[in-house]
């Protein structure tokens, strides 16, 4: 059965649901939501700093989630550049 495909807020690229890391904003951060349970919009992305860091330089988190202002990125930092994260 395929998966669903989704674009990555960073790199643009496409790929399965299960090799990107679901985020959603809560309170004026993002978190990470890797069970995929949380309610509200979620964006997507590679667990790769790379396209954490693009992401962030083009301030896509804000735009992707659709809320205003400035985010605090710390806990999906926290969560892609974890020892046992999964890269591409």
């Amino acid at each position: 059965m395929p998966q669903p495909v989704r674009t990555c807020i960073g790199c643009r690229g496409r790929g399965a649901v299960t090799d990107l890391l679901r985020v959603v904003a809560r309170d004026s951060a993002v978190i990470p939501d890797p069970d995929r349970r949380l309610p509200g919009r979620g964006a997507s992305l590679h667990p790769d700093p790379a396209c954490l860091a693009l992401a962030e330089r083009r301030r896509a988190f804000a735009r992707a989630l659709r809320v205003p202002g400035p985010l605090d990125v710390t806990a999906v930092h926290a969560a892609v550049t974890a020892p046992g994260a999964r890269t591409r």
